[in-house]
């Protein structure tokens, strides 16, 4: 095989393993390679000509293998030394992993002895060995097993099963992992509410941040929909499917309907109670249903007598001349030098004091503020709706008191998982959003979406999540069977990009992840004034 690796080309005997070929070019920081723009473990056999580039553990999808490797070394531990504990991951707090153990009291020293015990097999550098069946092998191995771990691939559509083991342990977790268990550096194990956090560092050089610990807002909003969910007793993909497959899908969609009702209602409530509020100050990360959420929440305050009047932050962008630029000599629209925060202010403050004022429109086509006479004039029984990237940044409404704002946070805090031990990333479930409804309002291609995506979630970490605990309130726009919706939509998008693209590996792994979800046909059941069909269509507030 040609193998072209950091612009050198080798001629390689076909079915050595990557790790085997390129042994003495694969330092300790380097823990799996993008092979024709696939993610691939070191163990990946090569089959056939191309291009392999190596992945180190500080890069973001390094960093995301490193992760999973954690998981994995904690859970055979746990295993090891309670062999009778139910240890579920629950969901990412920051650079933290927050677990609960269902039937085992845990202790201090309990979490000490697993750290120790994972230090002892980290240092004895193990092999961690991909094992693949066919879906009848799988299903005679758990026919002699007793345990739900990685069962949920034998139970679904895929023909082959794969397994993770080391030692006598396996498990299955979702995407490549380490090859051995010496890849572990800083990480650590420590008590949280009616849990613990597997904690880690953003990359080697850094120092543990505990910042997963003053997340507290974040914490209850993922807590409340957590309870509910294992109430209902649909908290897995496994769980979700046997409803769908009973035909259960419409009271599903009732239940999360009344859930954001129930919510939104509440959030009207403490807007009420608070009687010198003025404006409502909205943001969250793309794709989280800013819109509906928006327009659900206008009309609970309208419930309450108080009429809701919106303004786009998108109006107030400075002239393009004078727009700041970024590292590379791009206009950066996204930070808040970006925003005339002056003239911004000056009119709020004019609304408020229940003077007239006419409003600019940005042209963005010319870069230029033009006003067309579109006046305004804040009435007692009217409040301010004002949604944007830095609404939950108080430099943005730098002159207005805080008594008079009240600031919601909202994103989609999935807390549905795979399995016990597999979870489901927030920021995965936006990203399906995002490609169906990039697709569908603006004919955009999943490839044209995933190109985007990093720059995207540079800004919300830069602009957005610094502030989430800013808010008053926080909004979780999560729905329990979403992803079994989008499946049919996305799927076919995903399909077209072909393995000359670097967004390939992304791609084939949200196909498998939505994979294990079972189709929900009866679109027709999501009420119009749903939040999903802000991403499929159909939604009265377009």
């Amino acid at each position: 095989m040609k193998i072209i690796l950091e612009q050198q080309e080798y001629n390689i005997e076909k079915g050595k393993t990557i790790l085997e070929v390129f042994e003495k070019q694969i330092s300790e920081e380097i823990i799996a390679a993008r092979y024709n723009n696939l993610i691939v473990s070191l163990n990946e056999s090569i089959e056939k000509d191309g291009k392999i580039e190596f992945i180190k553990n500080d890069e973001k999808e390094g960093r995301i293998i490193y992760v999973r490797g954690l998981l994995y070394l904690m859970s055979k531990t746990i295993d090891e030394l309670y062999p009778d504990c139910y240890l579920t991951v629950n969901y990412q707090l920051s650079n933290a992993m927050f677990c609960q153990t269902e039937n085992l009291e845990l202790t201090e020293e309990m979490l000490a002895k697993v750290k120790a015990k994972m230090q002892e097999t980290i240092n004895k550098n193990l092999p961690i060995r991909k094992v693949q069946m066919t879906k009848e092998e799988a299903k005679a191995f758990y026919a002699k097993e007793e345990t739900l771990r990685g069962r949920l691939q034998a139970d679904g559509s895929k023909e082959i099963v794969d397994l993770y083991f080391c030692e006598k342990y396996y498990n299955y977790f979702y995407g490549v992992m380490p090859i051995s268990t010496g890849f572990a550096k800083e990480y650590d194990l420590t008590k949280f509410r009616n849990g613990f956090l597997l904690e880690y560092a953003e990359d080697d050089s850094a120092q543990i941040l505990n910042r997963s610990k003053e997340s507290l807002k974040l914490v209850s909003a993922m807590n409340d929909y957590d309870e509910l969910y294992k109430l209902m007793k649909i908290n897995t993909v496994y769980r979700l499917n046997k409803k769908i497959q009973e035909g259960k899908i419409k009271d599903l969609i009732l239940f999360s309907e009344a859930i954001h009702e129930k919510k939104i209602a509440e959030i009207a409530d403490q807007i009420k109670q608070k009687r010198n509020i003025r404006m409502v100050l909205i943001a969250g990360p793309t794709s989280s249903g800013k819109t509906t959420f928006a327009g659900k929440l206008g009309m609970a305050l309208r419930v309450q007598g108080i009429k809701p009047v919106t303004i786009s932050v998108d109006n107030y962008f400075v002239e393009r001349e004078n727009n700041p630029v970024d590292e590379n000599g791009n206009y950066d629209f996204e930070c808040l030098q970006a925003i005339d925060v002056e003239l911004f202010n000056t009119q709020l403050l004019n609304l408020l004091a229940g003077k007239e004022v006419e409003m600019p429109t940005f042209d963005f086509a010319t870069g230029h503020k033009q006003y067309l006479g579109n006046k305004l004039q804040l009435k007692e029984d009217e409040i301010l709706i004002i949604e944007g990237i830095h609404c939950l940044n108080d430099e943005l409404t730098n002159q207005i008191p805080k008594q008079n704002k009240f600031k919601v946070y909202i994103s989609d805090l999935t807390v549905l998982n795979i399995d016990y031990y597999n979870r489901i990333s927030t920021t995965d479930t936006r990203l399906i959003r995002r490609i169906s409804r990039d697709y569908r309002s603006r004919n955009y291609s999943a490839l044209h979406t995933l190109e985007m995506w990093n720059s995207v979630n540079r800004g919300e970490q830069k602009y957005i999540f610094p502030y989430q605990e800013e808010a008053d309130c926080m909004f979780n726009s999560s729905i329990i069977y979403e992803l079994a919706v989008l499946k049919d939509f996305v799927i076919p998008l995903l399909e077209e990009i072909d393995d000359t693209h670097p967004e390939y590996s992304e791609a084939r792994r949200l196909i498998e992840m939505l994979q294990y979800f079972e189709s929900v046909k009866e679109i027709d059941l999501i009420p119009n004034n749903s939040l999903l069909r802000e991403f499929i269509g159909g939604s009265i507030y377009e």
